[in-house]
């Protein structure tokens, strides 16, 4: 009888050795540095806590939460838009109807260049304000305070994260992980040793798109099953920061992170290019960075998606410190020192019980008769034959290649029947 068992071990084990390992080749070109006056009310004032969209039962309800939650209830690639959480639905219905949430036409890409308005709209004035065109909405945070390295790493986690933590334990740092929601899948260890050694966990989005190209509900999936996966992985946070991937939002994009789920968006203010770079251009990058003035602080757009990355950061962390930069976790400098809406940080033991995400992925409905009204048409996040995300479909813009991200199916047709014949001797061996 184990004989079977151990078949089917073997056959899951071939699965698992089929999984594409992601490339490097990302790309993040846009340097921010146009402050704009704008006005300040594109945004409603948040009237409601997110804690009304998930919150978890009294304790005792019998639901075990585990340290990382795996796959199951949630997107295997692109979101679908006509498959999300009641509540995240409700709540973008009602940040539209309120007027809260900008009327403005998606954005469209191509490989190669960025994203472009249909024709008469300006990316750079107030009511669009795209930080793809180097415009600053009113709030969202591109700056450190005076003097501070705000450290932060994009694209998390893979198998260089522990490197990169583990250096800075050396030091006794941390800093803020951006993390792809999906690679929490493919590399859940990695995310726990972050998270285990106090680091903060922020929102990349799902699968890396480019924001401003989706419809309304799109970006809700991209946001809300993020902010679930690490809830469910964290012992019940609530993210507060969320980045862009390649900076591309806008006053739509960022209004829909705030009002829908309490997210503020962070940009930044230098840009080392380390997704195509050496160590020798990477470090030249930041010894510039470094000597400049003080003011305003640095928020620095790494990766870690590879050891050169995270190698040419750590070779240029003594520089830091000689330069008189004060180093600090971004999550916990930009804002009023909490890094989670509902916990102090990663290590405390704060969790508030009732404002926590949860059950989400089981309480998936049908939204198609309660969609808010996206504000254009003809911009869908498809998604590919073999699962791939809508980036990977359409091509990379000046920007990540989408073959650098693990953003695949959960099962091919290969992958199928390679199980089904395991299972299927397993099933005859035992009979």
């Amino acid at each position: 009888m184990l004989f079977p068992f151990f078949s089917l071990i073997s056959c899951l084990v071939v699965r698992i050795a089929a999984v594409p390992t992601p490339s490097a080749t990302v790309e993040h070109d846009h340097v921010h540095n146009v402050h704009r006056a704008l006005p300040g009310s594109w945004y409603h004032d948040q009237d409601h806590p997110v804690h009304e969209l998930f919150k978890r039962a009294p304790p005792g309800d019998g639901t075990t939460y585990a340290d990382v939650a795996w796959s199951a209830g949630f997107p295997q690639s692109s979101p679908d838009p006509n498959a999300l959480p009641a509540a995240w639905v409700s709540a973008l219905n009602a940040a539209v109807a309120a007027g809260s949430i900008p009327n403005i036409p998606q954005s469209t890409n191509t490989p190669g260049v960025n994203p472009v308005y249909p024709s008469g709209v300006n990316p750079n004035g107030p009511q669009v304000c795209s930080a793809t065109y180097k415009c600053r909405i009113p709030g969202d945070i591109w700056d450190s305070p005076n003097g501070v390295f705000a450290s932060s790493f994009d694209d998390g986690p893979t198998p260089s994260t522990p490197t990169l933590v583990n250096f800075l334990s050396s030091v006794n740092q941390t800093t803020t992980h951006f993390m792809i929601g999906i690679n929490v899948i493919y590399y859940p260890n990695q995310f726990l040793t972050a998270f285990n050694a106090g680091h903060d966990i922020a929102v990349h989005t799902w699968t890396h798109p480019y924001m401003t190209t989706l419809s309304n509900l799109q970006v809700v999936g991209q946001l809300g099953w993020t902010m679930q996966m690490i809830h469910n992985s964290t012992g019940g946070r609530v993210p507060k920061y969320w980045r862009p991937p390649y900076g591309d939002s806008d006053t739509r994009v960022s209004a829909i992170a705030k009002e829908v789920f309490g997210l503020q968006t962070v940009v930044w203010n230098q840009d080392t290019s380390d997704w195509n770079g050496t160590p020798q251009s990477i470090g030249t990058a930041l010894t510039g960075f470094l000597a400049s003035p003080k003011s305003p602080g640095l928020i620095i757009l790494e990766h870690e998606l590879t050891d050169i990355t995270v190698n040419a950061f750590i070779a240029a962390y003594p520089q830091i410190k000689s330069t008189g930069w004060n180093f600090s976790s971004l999550a916990s400098v930009v804002g009023d020192g909490r890094t989670y809406q509902n916990a102090q940080n990663s290590a405390s033991n704060d969790v508030q019980p009732d404002s926590i995400l949860v059950g989400a992925a089981s309480s998936a409905v049908n939204s198609s008769s309660t969609i808010a009204s996206s504000t254009s048409t003809g911009s869908t996040a498809g998604v590919t034959s073999s699962g791939a995300s809508s980036a990977a479909a359409s091509g990379s813009s000046n920007t990540k290649s989408s073959a650098a991200l693990p953003i695949i199916s959960s099962f091919t047709s290969a992958h199928i029947t390679l199980l089904i014949a395991c299972v299927t001797g397993a099933l005859v061996l035992s009979s």
